[in-house]
């Protein structure tokens, strides 16, 4: 064949022809191409089997940062635990206290009221010891405002001044009257009648004040820490007339209270 005839044909190949080369190594590669194809479908496939937590996994109690809540959690648990117990022994223990409790018996009743008595009955005599006293008027010295049997209530506390009805203490008697003048006061008895330091005084008296009686000498000054005192009812002049100043560490305090109740 001429030469130009074969490139010809070559040429013409061009026009979608393949020539026997170009065609064997497209077969070979679209062999290649199969057996790739069936290696993938044929080998088996292996399954990823699930990951399986174990359980200090799956416990939520076991997780970081999980410790601190779960041992207070504990300690909170126990403490309740405790404070349910004590509060059953405190409980078991009262009970028991209430079964132990005696019976009062009819002693034990007598015994506090003979108590209370005995309380009471020092209170009373405490008071008209140091701070009331209580005396019964067997006389007439102190008429009007005192009469035979009446009951009088001193305060023992109170502090003593002119025109103050009094119980005082004469010779282990005990008598009543009226302060006319204190330490320091001059009392004189004359025609005129009762004065003090140069005045007239105002009484609440029904009889007249005479010197009749007395044995003392007028015009008189009251000494210290002592009291002058007459009786209400004037002619009896067992007073300061014939006694002088009463102490006033002799007196039982003034009068605050009268009952009258007589045959006492």
């Amino acid at each position: 064949m001429d030469p130009k005839e074969n490139t010809s044909l070559n040429a013409s190949s061009g026009d979608g022809s393949f020539s026997d080369s170009s065609f064997s190594d497209s077969s070979f590669s679209d062999s290649s191409f199969s057996d790739s194809s069936f290696s993938e479908e044929n080998e088996p496939k292996t399954e990823t089997e699930p990951e399986v937590k174990t359980d200090s996994e799956n416990d939520p109690e076991m997780l970081p940062g999980k410790e601190s809540v779960t041992d207070q959690t504990a300690e909170d648990k126990s403490g309740e635990t405790t404070r349910k117990t004590d509060e059953k022994k405190e409980i078991k223990k009262n009970s028991g206290s209430g079964k132990k409790k005696k019976k009062k018996t009819a002693g034990y009743y007598a015994l506090s009221f003979l108590i209370k008595i005995g309380v009471t009955a020092l209170v009373i005599w405490a008071l008209l010891t140091w701070v009331l006293g209580l005396y019964v008027n067997h006389s007439n010295s102190s008429y009007p405002m005192l009469k035979d049997g009446d009951l009088a209530l001193t305060f023992r506390l109170a502090e003593l001044h002119k025109g103050d009805p009094i119980v005082y203490e004469k010779d282990g008697e005990t008598k009543f009257g009226r302060i006319v003048a204190e330490a320091g006061d001059v009392v004189d008895l004359n025609e005129e009648g009762l004065t003090v330091n140069g005045y007239g005084t105002f009484e609440d008296t029904v009889y007249p004040t005479t010197a009749e009686g007395a044995t003392i000498t007028f015009p008189y000054t009251v000494p210290q820490d002592t009291v002058f005192v007459l009786n209400d009812y004037r002619p009896d002049a067992h007073d300061s007339r014939i006694y002088g100043a009463i102490p006033i560490k002799d007196t039982k305090g003034k009068i605050i209270l009268l009952l009258r109740k007589r045959g006492v």
